[in-house]
């Protein structure tokens, strides 16, 4: 990211604030990892973060720290648009560009506070107004531990953060197998495992 944008940033987040968490319509593991991690990093800034799926996120996710506060667009319209609404800032997560929300395109079309796109897919739409955008990873998790690093936090990262963020990194990543797997992939894990990750049973929950 670049530097005056991760200053403006933290200026934003320098206050409490109400804020929108979203990831992409048929949340997968990197989805549902990334926002919930962001939403625990959030809490801890004492912000008032929201996660709001487009619909359900897989059974398999169902354990993940925080799951069960996600709101799902799909079940509760009015109450989710009325969240959106009354967000001071919104954070969208693994996808780039505002359709791969599906219906919840209309009421994210409408915002007019600040929004924060951190995704790792190709050619971004430019609706948002910091994006940290880079193809290079092999997951939206990977990069937010590069943003709560970048913010100079990264000694709030727990276990409940740190394992939302495996989980997300081990799933995008087909547990390591992929080409996008870097050194700096492992470089990551290891420090998420020395955090106290179970990283056997994330395998065993997930697989």
């Amino acid at each position: 990211m670049k530097k005056e944008d991760i200053s403006a940033i933290k200026e934003l987040l320098a206050t409490p604030k109400k804020i929108a968490v979203i990831p992409h319509r048929s949340p997968d593991g990197d989805a549902m990892g990334s926002t919930l991690a962001l939403y625990h990093f959030l809490l801890k800034l004492n912000h008032q973060p929201t996660v709001i799926a487009p619909n359900d996120f897989p059974n398999f996710l169902a354990w993940l720290p925080g799951a069960e506060t996600v709101k799902i667009y799909e079940n509760d319209k009015a109450n989710c648009a009325q969240i959106i609404q009354e967000a001071e800032l919104v954070f969208t997560l693994d996808f780039n560009a505002l359709h791969r929300t599906g219906e919840m395109e209309h009421v994210l079309n409408k915002v007019t506070v600040p929004m924060i796109m951190i995704d790792h897919h190709q050619k971004p739409d430019s609706y948002a107004a910091y994006t940290y955008s880079d193809t290079a990873f092999g997951s939206t998790c990977e990069m937010v531990y590069n943003f709560i690093d970048f913010l100079g936090q990264k000694e709030l990262i727990d276990t409940t953060i740190a394992t939302c963020i495996y989980t997300g990194i081990t799933t995008d990543s087909g547990s390591f197998r992929f080409p996008s797997t870097t050194g700096n992939t492992h470089r990551i894990v290891a420090e998420l495992i020395d955090l106290g990750i179970n990283n056997s049973e994330i395998h065993n929950l997930l697989f």
